[in-house]
């Protein structure tokens, strides 16, 4: 892990860490139990089209090359159960 609730002014990203050479941009949904539905289910086109814009933000204000890959995981957490997304959605212009 290298930073927890990264916020500007285009949104937040939870969580950013690496995996190997590749940085991770997790987004961690929590829900109580199935009554809404799976929390990952909560990150639609829009949240993720916000996330990317936010992982540019902070690409860009920490100087990361362009070329560093990079990656977008859903870690959803359902009562005491946690399930990890890994590359769970592409980057969305």
């Amino acid at each position: 892990m290298i930073e927890r609730n990264y916020r500007c002014r285009l949104g937040e990203i939870d969580i950013i860490g690496l995996d190997g050479s590749t940085r991770v941009f997790f987004e961690v949904k929590y829900r109580k139990s199935d009554a809404f539905g799976q929390p990952y289910e909560a990150v639609g086109y829009r949240k993720q089209r916000v996330i990317c814009r936010t992982a540019d933000h902070y690409r860009m204000t920490r100087s990361l090359p362009v070329d560093m890959p990079c990656r977008f995981d859903i870690i959803s957490i359902r009562g005491d159960s946690i399930e990890w997304y890994k590359n769970a959605f592409e980057y969305i212009y």
